[in-house]
């Protein structure tokens, strides 16, 4: 989000977000992948994020031994 929060999009709950601490993150996503293990952790982060904060959490994953991590992004109009 703008403020720098994040929030997870799980779309086996119906695609709700929830709001989550990043010390929850990769605890959260390592389970939701042990459901689909092939399926990608996407990040989208706010336009007004900055991008050394998106770099933070995709760092954060990794070292947390989530796999296959992207990006979300939107084309231009």
């Amino acid at each position: 989000h703008a403020d720098s929060t994040l929030a997870l999009r799980d779309r086996d709950s119906g695609g709700n977000e929830t709001a989550v601490d990043r010390n929850q993150l990769g605890g959260l996503i390592r389970q939701a992948q042990k459901k689909h293990p092939q399926q990608a952790v996407l990040i989208a982060g706010d336009k007004n994020v900055k991008y050394a904060v998106v770099l933070e959490v995709m760092d954060q994953l990794q070292r947390q031994q989530v796999s296959r991590i992207g990006l979300l992004v939107q084309p231009l109009k």
